[in-house]
């Protein structure tokens, strides 16, 4: 994003305060993720003392639903995972909430591999996209708990595991194995 040059800086800041104010609102509202960052932040941490939790377990139940029931094929299930860790990235992105990322990844990527033995038992021209996505996901994820604090690393352990240990149980073990990805994680 390009800086202002500082004689228009200058001429900004000068303007009558209902001028900027007028200025601001247009300029906001052309960014619907400014507006939605702003909406959070200003609406739903003041009114609701529990937003971030209320959004958390919505997107717990988005991520539950569809990736229990059955797929006609392994693309149909790798559609809808990407289009939910794509909600998740947002989610990020609007809150801030690289912690819950992670989480609902974890529980994403462990519904998968937990509720799809047909779809995750073979590693073969159908299932490979999926099995590739999912090693890949499980890499991202541990890589993205580099970047917490410690105490939240030891709170996402368990679940850490249990990801690891499905993924290793299912076809995208050699994939995982290519990747670097530990069998398992000590904190």
């Amino acid at each position: 994003m390009p800086a202002l040059a500082p004689d228009l800086r200058k001429a900004l800041l000068a303007l009558p305060q209902k001028e900027k104010d007028q200025l601001l609102t247009r300029l906001v509202a052309q960014d619907a993720v400014l507006v939605e960052q702003l909406s959070y932040r200003l609406l739903e941490l003041d009114d609701d003392t529990d937003a971030l939790e209320t959004r958390r377990q919505r997107l717990r139940t988005q991520v539950d639903d569809p990736v229990r029931g059955y797929h006609q094929t392994p693309n149909d299930l790798l559609h809808i995972v990407r289009q939910l860790q794509t909600r998740l990235a947002y989610h990020a992105k609007i809150t801030g909430d690289t912690f819950g990322e992670i989480e609902l990844t974890l529980r994403l990527l462990g519904n998968v591999l937990r509720h799809q033995p047909e779809a995750v038992a073979r590693l073969h021209g159908p299932t490979q996209p999926l099995l590739q996505h999912l090693a890949r996901r499980t890499h991202e994820v541990l890589r993205q708990t580099t970047k917490l604090h410690p105490d939240y690393l030891t709170e996402l352990e368990p679940a850490l595991n249990d990801v690891l240990a499905l993924l290793y149980a299912s076809a995208a073990a050699p994939l995982a194995r290519e990747l670097g990805v530990p069998v398992a994680i000590k904190n």
